[in-house]
C-alpha cells in the first residue's frame, strides 16, 4: 500500500497573505527539487543535456542570490553578505563579460564538480534562509513596488513567481539524471 499524500499548501511565515502564498509555492518547488536529488547517485554525472546535478544545484542557489540582491534589494555585488563568497566560488557562467559572481548571461553555466551533496544542500538552505528573512518582513506595498532597473522594471512579487518557475524547470532537468 502506498503512503497517502498530503496535497495541501502550507502557508510560509510572512507579514502578508500574498507574500506567504508565493513563498509557500517557492518552498514547494524546493521540496520537489530535494525529493528528486535524493534519487541521484552521482552529482557529477551528465546523462542528458549539458549539466550535472551539482552544476544545476549551484545555479539554482546563485540565481536566487542574484535576484534577491540585484533586483529585490537593489544592491550591488559589493553589498553581498560575506558568506556569499564562501558559498559561491565560481562565476555564474563560464564566459561572463563582467568578472563577478552574479552578473552575466553569456556562456554556459559554470561547471561545479566534486562537491558532496551536503555542501549543495547547505548552500541551498543558506540561500533560502536569506531570501525568506527578506520576504517574511516585506509589506504588501514593498512587495508590489516596481524596482526600476537599467533594462527592466520588476517587483518582488514577480521575482518569487519567477524563482519558483526557474526551480521547477531545473527540477525537471534533475529528474532526467535519476
Amino acid at each position: 500500500m502506498t503512503a497517502r499524500k498530503n496535497l495541501i499548501l502550507t502557508p510560509a511565515p510572512a507579514s502578508t497573505a500574498e507574500v506567504s502564498l508565493l513563498l509557500a509555492v517557492l518552498h514547494e518547488a524546493r521540496q520537489r527539487t530535494l525529493n528528486t536529488v535524493e534519487r541521484i547517485s552521482d552529482l557529477d554525472a551528465i546523462k542528458v543535456g549539458k549539466h550535472s546535478a551539482g552544476t544545476l544545484l549551484y545555479h539554482i542557489a546563485l540565481v536566487e542570490l542574484d535576484w534577491l540582491y540585484t533586483d529585490v534589494l537593489e544592491k550591488s555585488e559589493d553589498d553581498l553578505p560575506a558568506e556569499a563568497r564562501d558559498w559561491f566560488l565560481l562565476n555564474a557562467r563560464d564566459k561572463d563579460k563582467h568578472p563577478s559572481v552574479v552578473a552575466g548571461k553569456d556562456g554556459h553555466l559554470s561547471v561545479v564538480t566534486g562537491e558532496p551533496l551536503e555542501r549543495h544542500l547547505a548552500r541551498l538552505n543558506w540561500m533560502r534562509g536569506l531570501l525568506d528573512s527578506v520576504f517574511e518582513l516585506m509589506t504588501l506595498e514593498d512587495f508590489r513596488r516596481p524596482r526600476v532597473l537599467e533594462n527592466y522594471d520588476v517587483t518582488p512579487e514577480w521575482v518569487l513567481m519567477h524563482l519558483a518557475l526557474h526551480e521547477a524547470h531545473h527540477e525537471g532537468q534533475l529528474a532526467l539524471l535519476v
